[in-house]
């Protein structure tokens, strides 16, 4: 497989903003009114630059798949604001029509994602023809794609899905949302039910449609070495927050939060020398309808403090763009940690 690119350069205005993402799912009635909510995302703040892959990875339940639901528009959110290309999503400047033939999605499960009545080509020109281009070149365009992401038309065009194989299937999907000519794609574990010989050629087939078209991707995936061969930038979520967000280099490589770095630990490895005796992290999350208080891995962290039990840590810069939520990374913050490298950090 090939390196990622980096087509990451400073831009004065991000592709994409989100500020004050939330989302919480009201689930019964508590018992002395109202409802519970299930705090499902709780504020995230994050930039995706032209260009650029930005991987987002954390447990399941996390709040991944929810914040790229929220971009893109496929459920309200509860609060916050997502800017494109510096306008408002949703406003008048940037109708949600217009937006989404801009942003397109890609997701985990092939088959489900496609009209089974519809065939290979008839899916990939509906969306043009849905956008006022003709039948006859919206059919000419799905050809084209098909050829772009590695499947002959004159094979596969007139079939239907469920005489594709999982591979091609996620290729049609791939080739559906390129017929937008989309800015932006995001990829929630558009590679995960895939073989890992396919799934390593899907990658690559990516990295090429990228540089093909101009493509920006947030890439959603639990696999951390996949993360690690296709992002320029990582970010970290826990329990619907942001735990730390960086150069993927800088985060997979020297993680300077707690969960992060047990993410890590728990990548497996055919290394004798690097096996664990123990498990890097135990215990399942927080129910996320009553969260922990002030910061909600230290029911699970090595090295949590009075402090972490008190007061929610703020994501702050630790340096070259890379953010981390936790007080033992932050000096001053009351952590005996503060300032030092939380790996260095023995758990008491």
């Amino acid at each position: 497989m090939m390196a990622a690119s980096s087509q990451t350069g400073a831009a004065a205005v991000p592709l994409l903003g989100v500020r004050g993402l939330t989302k919480h799912f009201p689930v019964g009635h508590a018992l002395f009114g109202g409802a519970a909510l299930v705090r499902a995302l709780d504020g995230i703040d994050f930039d995706v630059q032209i260009g650029e892959t930005l991987g987002i990875v954390g447990e399941s339940g996390c709040g991944k798949s929810t914040a790229a639901r929220l971009v893109m528009q496929l459920m309200p959110p509860t609060s916050g604001s997502i800017m494109f290309d510096g306008k408002v999503v949703g406003s008048a400047q940037l109708p949600l029509k217009e937006f989404r033939r801009q942003v397109q999605m890609v997701f985990q499960d092939s088959y489900a994602s496609l009209n089974p009545r519809l065939t290979v080509e008839g899916s990939i020109a509906f969306g043009p023809q849905v956008h006022g281009a003709s039948a006859r070149d919206a059919l000419a365009l799905a050809h084209d794609i098909l050829s772009r992401v590695g499947l002959d038309p004159s094979r596969f065009a007139g079939r239907y899905p469920h005489e594709l194989s999982g591979g091609q299937r996620q290729r049609v999907n791939i080739a559906r949302a390129l017929a937008f000519q989309p800015k932006l794609m995001i990829l929630d574990e558009a590679v995960s039910a895939l073989d890992k010989s396919v799934e390593a050629q899907v990658l690559n087939l990516l990295l090429d449609l990228k540089d093909d078209f101009g493509l920006t991707y947030v890439f959603i995936s639990h696999d951390l070495d996949v993360v690690r061969f296709i992002s320029d930038r990582v970010l970290v979520m826990y329990l619907g927050r942001v735990a730390e967000i960086g150069p993927a280099k800088r985060v997979l490589g020297a993680a300077r939060h707690p969960y992060s770095q047990a993410l890590l630990a728990s990548v497996p490895t055919m290394d004798p020398g690097r096996r664990t005796a123990e498990a890097p992290l135990t215990g399942d999350p927080p129910n996320p309808i009553n969260p922990p208080s002030g910061c909600r891995f230290h029911p699970r962290c090595r090295i949590a403090e009075e402090v972490c039990h008190i007061r929610e840590p703020l994501l702050t810069d630790q340096g070259g763009e890379h953010s981390v939520a936790c007080h033992a990374a932050v000096a001053g913050s009351g952590h005996t940690a503060a300032g030092r490298d939380c790996a260095a950090v023995r758990p008491k």
